[in-house]
């Protein structure tokens, strides 16, 4: 998967919360709230036909990740039989 297809929701030091994808030096898009910047990675890697988010907390550590389809999630949910 390319990068262009990965984007994280990072706080912003000025406050507010940025998506950027890796290695980038400017952000994708710059929001209010992590809720709104989640909102938008999603919009981004959709249009770019799929792939991963991950949402980092105000520590920088990520506390989650999303896989937006068609993209290759690493650990789909088991089937329920």
């Amino acid at each position: 998967m390319s990068n262009q297809n990965r984007r994280h929701v990072v706080p912003n030091p000025n406050g507010g919360w940025d998506v950027k994808a890796p290695g980038a030096k400017r952000a994708s898009a710059h929001t209010d709230t992590q809720k709104q910047a989640q909102d938008r990675a999603r919009e981004i890697v959709s249009n770019a036909g799929g792939g991963e988010v991950r949402i980092h907390g105000r520590d920088g550590k990520v506390r989650d990740s999303d896989t937006i389809a068609p993209g290759n999630d690493p650990f789909p949910p088991r089937d329920k039989k």
